[in-house]
């Protein structure tokens, strides 16, 4: 079972024209989020947007709690496509910048959502573990990235260094979509920029796949270098 097939309140579509309520539902909440903060969101609201009525979204979500997992799911699923696309075309690529702005860009532009998500999670940590794991699973992604680029697989040390890098990238986002702290800001090139370089440092990128790239280098003819 897909992860949209599989989300909160999918299990009761019966029909084809139950599906396309689904999704104008869900397409919905995403579209008024870019404007309104979810608890400020009524239900009528949203069905009424959608052009449903409060019946049908209740025959597709027991609650406004499992419409917004629903969200969720759309999310996860999103983003795991979009990032396997992303690194299936990232060699010869600058792909920790690419990945790293096309996250920023993302989340910048669902923070409403993301917000709502993150203050969710304080209070509910099994709500979490789906994007735990998807973390992981970027993580994942950015390590066998690394081990085709290197052309070897990484020590344990530098995995964990890579993952950690991760672990800093979603967590400074996180952080200024909740308390905006600063002094560069989601929206501003400079925090792609820095957020990028911060990857490279933690995760030792440029010194793993820099000592292949030095190996590779045509030495000099040591016969020419004597004057034979």
């Amino acid at each position: 079972m897909s992860q949209v097939d599989a989300a909160p309140g999918s299990e009761r579509i019966k029909q084809k024209r139950g599906r396309k309520t689904y999704d104008a539902l869900i397409a919905t909440g995403f579209k008024l989020l870019a404007n309104r903060e979810f608890e400020s969101i009524t239900i009528a609201e949203l069905a009424r947007a959608a052009g449903y009525s409060v019946g049908a979204f209740y025959a597709r979500f027991k609650s406004k709690d499992e419409y917004f997992d629903a969200l969720l799911a759309h999310h996860i699923s999103e983003r795991r496509r979009i990032r396997e696309r992303m690194f299936a075309e990232a060699d010869g690529t600058d792909w920790v910048r690419d990945v790293i702005e096309e996250a920023v860009n993302y989340y910048w532009r669902r923070r409403r959502f993301w917000r709502a998500a993150l203050m969710r999670s304080i209070h509910d940590s099994e709500f979490w573990q789906p994007v735990r794991e998807q973390g992981h699973d970027f993580a994942t992604l950015c390590v066998k990235q690394i081990e085709r680029e290197a052309g070897r697989a990484l020590t344990r040390e530098e995995e964990m260094n890579v993952r950690f890098a991760v672990q800093i990238a979603l967590g400074t986002i996180n952080n200024t979509i909740i308390n905006r702290p600063g002094p560069i800001f989601m929206g501003q090139a400079e925090f792609v920029d820095n957020l990028a370089r911060a990857f490279r440092l933690v995760s030792g990128y440029d010194e793993i796949v820099g000592a292949k790239r030095s190996r590779k280098r045509v030495p000099v003819n040591s016969g020419a270098a004597r004057g034979a």
